[in-house]
């Protein structure tokens, strides 16, 4: 798949004024600073289409951009350390649980993690809450140029081997650097083969 057009339709803190759920829908999340916003402008060829910053918590609505007319990629909050209070928190954890358990049209969402790490409490937890609720996942190692190879396939073993522990079946997962565009091609292909396999399109 070829990204040929993003553009930013809509922001919204409630999934019931999202747009008309007539499109495939593919949402990004992970830990806050987990390199979300730049993985996003990587797969759309555009520099500030999710805006990057060095302060976590940035992203805090859920935001629609529209791909190639067809379908869209949604950028949710960051779950973790974001410096804002509880009650923002607790907010933000009900946005994004009641959006992905009932938005009608989500497809699928990916769930970032930072290569440069071992499995983090909050990351498990939030994919077996995914698994329990019955949500398709795909998780993205971001970062991997920040990393030696050999850590990078340590990292990658020891979350398959948590997963183990609850996943039949593992999902998906990709390996990505926004610097070195890794990963660009093959999650835009699954995208698209998933996309043709739910909608046709």
């Amino acid at each position: 798949m070829t990204f040929n057009s993003a553009r930013f339709i809509v922001s919204n803190t409630d999934y019931r004024k999202c747009p008309p759920a007539d499109k495939p829908e593919y949402a990004f999340i992970g830990r806050s600073n987990v390199g979300k916003s730049s993985l996003i402008n990587m797969l759309t060829n555009h520099k500030n289409l999710a805006k990057t910053s060095r302060k976590p918590g940035k992203t805090q609505l859920i935001n629609h951009f529209l791909v190639n007319d067809k379908w869209y990629l949604v950028d949710l909050p960051g779950y973790g350390w974001a410096q804002v209070s509880k009650s923002q928190k607790a907010q933000w954890q009900k946005m994004i649980k009641d959006y992905l358990r009932y938005r009608s049209n989500l497809v699928l969402i990916f769930v970032l993690i930072d290569a440069r790490h071992t499995p983090q409490t909050i990351d498990m937890d939030f994919i077996k809450w995914l698994g329990e609720n019955q949500i398709p996942l795909a998780l993205v190692l971001t970062k991997a140029d920040k990393v030696s190879r050999n850590k990078i396939h340590s990292h990658r073993a020891a979350v398959e081997k948590r997963l183990q522990e609850d996943w039949e079946e593992l999902p998906e997962i990709f390996l990505t650097s926004a610097l070195q565009k890794t990963g660009k091609e093959e999650i835009s292909q699954f995208i698209q083969s998933t996309s043709k396999n739910f909608y046709g399109i």
